[in-house]
């Protein structure tokens, strides 16, 4: 092999070394495949996973919880495991200024081993918008249909090069949904 093309193969290597990957943990739209599926092109392996030291509230106003550290309570989820650095950038989009990317300690289920995650914990600590908790299930039944549909507006948007953020695009969505029942 002659070095144009050794310094070729590092030339790709280099643009496409996306070998480091990541173990996300999720607890909230990101439970469903479909929505996964939207993000990131693919359903990425996963197991069921608890994070202990928080817990899970709804947020008036928004279909997607948020977590925060309370001790004693834990957050039910899973981890998704294998996130390369660029699926890795679009959920950090999709989770947008309201979160934090935190790295975190989970146990799996099935195996009950730790394992260190990546989470999106919410920045505002003393929001007064979060209350109860957040139920999966209720929010699959009545919002992610509607949830699907404005994640792959999003991801429309992701590909522009004047792309919304997250909450604009969630925003949007939202109120031209409301504006559509209004007139129905």
């Amino acid at each position: 092999m002659g070095s144009a093309s050794a310094s070729a193969v590092n030339v790709v290597n280099h643009n496409h070394n996306h070998n480091h990957k990541h173990n996300v943990f999720v607890y909230g739209s990101l439970l469903a495949d479909d929505v996964v599926r939207v993000l990131l092109k693919r359903i990425p392996q996963s197991s069921s996973a608890i994070l202990p030291g928080y817990r899970r509230f709804s947020i008036k106003g928004r279909v997607y919880p948020a977590i925060l550290p309370v001790e004693n309570k834990h957050v039910t989820g899973r981890v998704l495991f294998g996130i390369s650095d660029p699926e890795l950038l679009v959920l950090d989009e999709f989770e947008d200024f309201e979160y934090q990317r935190t790295t975190a300690d989970v146990s799996l289920v099935d195996t009950a081993d730790k394992l260190q995650v990546q989470t999106y914990v919410w920045t505002n600590k003393n929001d007064p918008n979060l209350y109860g908790d957040w139920d999966f299930e209720e929010w699959r039944r009545l919002h992610m249909k509607d949830f699907v549909k404005m994640t792959a507006g999003f991801v429309e948007e992701l590909e522009l090069p004047e792309a919304k953020p997250r909450v604009a695009a969630y925003e949007s969505f939202y109120q031209q949904n409301a504006d559509n029942s209004e007139m129905s």
